[in-house]
C-alpha cells in the first residue's frame, strides 16, 4: 500500500469511499440501526419485571443509610441478591438513589446516558468526526453485543461505568490538543479509567494497555502509576473509612455469608474461564483448579493475546530499520512515530484484555461495546460490514426471536470474531515514519 493511501486511511476519511460502496454501506447501517432499535423496543414491550440490579443497589444504599450492613441480603428490602461493590460506593451512589427517582425512571435515564456515551467517545483521526462516525459510535453503544439491552433490563450500574469509561477514553485519546495541556488531560483520563476498573476488580488488566499510547516511556509509566492509584483509591478509602463493611464485603464476594446469593468466578457468565471450567467437567477433571486455570490461560493466549502480539510484531516491521535496539525501545519509537496507529493499538489492547476477564457478565458487554465503538469508525468497508452484522444485527435478530444468551457462550464468540476482524483490518500504516514532534 502506498504512503498516500496509508496516510489517508489513518488521518483522513475512511478509505472505501466509492459511491456504490457508500450506498450499500449506508443501507446496511440503516437496516442494522432499525434492528437494534427494534430490539430495544421489543424488549420494552414484553412487560417483564426489570431493574433488579438497580433495586439491589439502591436497597444497599438505603440499608447503609439506616445503619445496617448492606452486604447481608437480609438487610436489603425486596431482593434476594447481594450488593457487589466496594463500601466506598455506598455513599457515592446515594445521590442516584435518593427519592426513588432512579427506580421509577431508570429506563429513560439509561437510554439517554448510553447515547451520551456514544457522543462522548473519541475518534482516532485528526479530522473532525462527521455525522456518520458519530452515528456509528452511538449505534455501537446502544446495540453491540446486546450489552445495553442487558444493562437496560437489569438496571445494572454498568451504565455509570460506561459513562466514566467514555469520558476517560475522550481524555486519553483526544487528538485536538498538543503539549502539556494534552498530557494533563491524559493524566486525568488515566486516573478516571483506574477508578472505573475498581468497580469490578477483575477488569484491572485493561490498564496495562496504556503502555501503547504514543508517549515517551517515562510518561507512559507515569500514566500507569496514576491509573494504578485511581484503581487503588476506592479500596484504600473502603479499608480506612469503612473497615467493618470492608470485612463484610470480603465475606460476601468469597461466598462466606451463609444462605445468601454470592458471586463466584464460576457463576454463569460467557467468559473464557467458564469455558475452561465447563471443559474440565466434561472430561472428568472437576474441581481441579490448576488445570482449569491453565486451560483458561491457554485459551486467552491463543484466542486473544497471541493474535494481538502477531499484529503488533508485524507493525513493528514497518518504518523501523533493523538495528541493535531492544524490542521495548523499538516499540516505543514506532508508537511515537505513528500516533494514530498507536492509539488504535491502545484501544485494541483494552478490548482484548477486557475480553480475557475471568468474569464478564452479559451486561459487561456494554462496556466492551464502547471500546468497539471507538475502533469501528475507521474500519474498511468489508471489516465494518462484518462487525455490524456480527456484533449488532445477529444478536438483535436472535434477541427479537427470543433466543436467550444467558448461560451460553454466543456473546463471547461474537466478540472474538469482531476482535479478529479488527486485527485483520489493521493495515495501511504509512511506510515511512511520521514526522517527529506530534506526540504529547
Amino acid at each position: 500500500m502506498s504512503d498516500v493511501t496509508g496516510t489517508t486511511r489513518w488521518l483522513g476519511p475512511s478509505a472505501d469511499t466509492a459511491p456504490s460502496r457508500n450506498v450499500w454501506l449506508r443501507s446496511l447501517i440503516a437496516i442494522v440501526t432499525l434492528l437494534a432499535l427494534g430490539n430495544l423496543a421489543n424488549d420494552t414491550a414484553l412487560g417483564t419485571g426489570y431493574g433488579w440490579d438497580a433495586r439491589v443497589n439502591c436497597a444497599a444504599v438505603d440499608a447503609h443509610a439506616a445503619g445496617l450492613d448492606p452486604y447481608y441480603v437480609k438487610n436489603l428490602k425486596g431482593t434476594s441478591y447481594s450488593y457487589p461493590y466496594l463500601p466506598a460506593t455506598l455513599d457515592a451512589f446515594r445521590p442516584f438513589c435518593t427519592g426513588g427517582f432512579l427506580i421509577d425512571h431508570y429506563r429513560g435515564l439509561y437510554l439517554v446516558l448510553a447515547a451520551l456515551c456514544g457522543l462522548l467517545l473519541p475518534g482516532l483521526r485528526r479530522s473532525r468526526a462527521g455525522p456518520r462516525d458519530v452515528g456509528l459510535k452511538v449505534l455501537c453503544a446502544l446495540g453491540a453485543f446486546v450489552g445495553f439491552e442487558w444493562v437496560l433490563a437489569s438496571g445494572n450500574f454498568a451504565i455509570l461505568g460506561g459513562l466514566l469509561t467514555a469520558v476517560a477514553l475522550a481524555l486519553l485519546l483526544h487528538a485536538e490538543l498538543e503539549g502539556d495541556r494534552r498530557f494533563k488531560m491524559r493524566i486525568a483520563g488515566a486516573a478516571l479509567l483506574g477508578l472505573v476498573m475498581s468497580f469490578k476488580l477483575v477488569f484491572c488488566p485493561v490498564l496495562a494497555a496504556l503502555y501503547f499510547l504514543p508517549l515517551p516511556r517515562a510518561r507512559k509509566l507515569g500514566l500507569l502509576a496514576v491509573a494504578g492509584f485511581g484503581f487503588a483509591l476506592p479500596i484504600l478509602i473502603s479499608v480506612l473509612f469503612y473497615p467493618e463493611l470492608f470485612a463484610s464485603w470480603l465475606l460476601a464476594i468469597k461466598g462466606q455469608i451463609p444462605n445468601q446469593h454470592s458471586v463466584h468466578l464460576e457463576e454463569i457468565n460467557p467468559s473464557l474461564l467458564l469455558v475452561a471450567h465447563n471443559l474440565i467437567h466434561r472430561i472428568g477433571l472437576a474441581d481441579n483448579r490448576p488445570i482449569e486455570f491453565a486451560i483458561y490461560a491457554l485459551a486467552a493466549f491463543a484466542l486473544v493475546l497471541a493474535p494481538f502480539a502477531l499484529v503488533l510484531v508485524r507493525a513493528l516491521g514497518i518504518g523501523i530499520a533493523a538495528g541493535g535496539a531492544s524490542f521495548p525501545a523499538r516499540l516505543d519509537r514506532w508508537l511515537m512515530n505513528h500516533p494514530q496507529a498507536a492509539m488504535r493499538i491502545t484501544v485494541l489492547a483494552m478490548y482484548g484484555l477486557y475480553l480475557c476477564s475471568p468474569r464478564i457478565k452479559e451486561y459487561a458487554f456494554f462496556e466492551l461495546a464502547l471500546y468497539l465503538a471507538v475502533l469501528v469508525v475507521d474500519l474498511s468497508s468489508s471489516a465494518l460490514t462484518m462487525v455490524l452484522i456480527v456484533a449488532i444485527a445477529i444478536p438483535a435478530v436472535a434477541s427479537i426471536a427470543g433466543i436467550a444468551f444467558e448461560g451460553r457462550f454466543a456473546l463471547l464468540a461474537i466478540a472474538l470474531v469482531c476482535f479478529w476482524t479488527m486485527l485483520l483490518d489493521f493495515r495501511g500504516v504509512p511506510a515511512r515514519d511520521e514526522p517527529e514532534g506530534v506526540v504529547s
